[in-house]
């Protein structure tokens, strides 16, 4: 399924161990849920947050969110019983973290043969490989759904700083969203560390939407309601691409690639980009 049929503004990360957080994600208006087992979960609490998660899902209730676990890495002891308890959960997707390159994908998809699997971006190595890790298993046709964006552990491992605007991130945010796009891969953006800088978050989620991220990962739920209304067509905009999908449907204009709209020349590509506006506009006002 396509980021056209669905939104994806909003992924807000849940601690896998925290029946209560869990619970609330019930009730938020977010677009999806990552319950993690990886990082937000202490080491004690494991096992605990698989048998939680495992409860969680099959009790459901989550309605219309697109619902993500978050399995431990490939080079940890804790990666083979998540990926046993991922291949029973009734999940949207399941998120594999520190991928480095197309054996990684190759790996979980051995272990997860029916289920859609997405990838965390947040390696160096990744970064050098993203084409590679969009196509893996392409051929097969049992290939990646999703990118996620792990801005904090690519701060790790590369020295780069996480200051405003984002410089030195992001040739690697654009070359993960190319990679995405060329093989129809949906892709999130990373979390925003800082829950007091109202200001700094909407400028992340605004840069975030205008380089091309179907949505952004979160880490609060005082995040939600600023990345939902980021993300999403503002009504002018839609209006706009009705029109312009209004003018290239009249007789006249029907052979035409290029025509004057409000003083605008608009091309059969802007007709395009306007009918992805129109839907996802449509998916948002679905969901209610």
């Amino acid at each position: 399924m396509t980021s056209q049929a669905r939104p994806l503004r909003s992924v807000l990360y849940m601690p896998g161990s925290n029946a209560r957080a869990i619970d609330k994600a019930r009730t938020l208006d977010c677009d999806g849920v990552i319950l993690d087992l990886e990082d937000a979960v202490a080491p004690d609490a494991k096992a605990e947050a698989r048998r939680l998660v495992a409860e969680a899902l099959k009790e459901g209730g989550f309605g219309h969110r697109f619902m993500i676990v978050r399995v431990n890495a490939a080079d940890t002891d804790l990666h083979a019983d998540d990926m046993a308890l991922a291949a029973e959960l009734s999940c949207d997707a399941v998120l594999i973290p520190k991928v480095n390159g197309a054996a990684d994908v190759a790996a979980a998809r051995e272990r997860l043969p029916n289920t859609p699997l997405w990838a965390m971006m947040e390696t160096p190595l990744a970064m050098l490989n993203a084409q590679a890790i969009a196509t893996a298993g392409q051929s097969e046709g049992a290939g990646l759904s999703g990118f996620v964006m792990g801005t904090n552990d690519l701060a790790k491992d590369t020295g780069a700083r996480l200051i405003a605007g984002r410089v030195p991130m992001v040739p690697w945010l654009a070359t993960c969203v190319a990679a995405a796009r060329a093989f129809g891969l949906e892709i999130l953006d990373g979390v925003y560390n800082s829950l007091d800088d109202a200001e700094g978050f909407a400028a992340e989620c605004a840069q975030g939407r205008d380089m091309g991220f179907d949505g952004k990962t979160l880490i609060h739920p005082r995040q939600l309601e600023t990345c939902n209304t980021i993300f999403a067509p503002d009504p002018d905009e839609v209006a706009f691409a009705r029109t312009i999908i209004a003018a290239f449907e009249e007789p006249e204009n029907r052979s035409k690639g290029a025509i004057r709209i409000e003083g605008k020349m608009v091309e059969r590509l802007h007709a395009e980009m306007a009918q992805r506006t129109v839907a996802k506009a449509g998916a948002i006002a679905a969901r209610g």
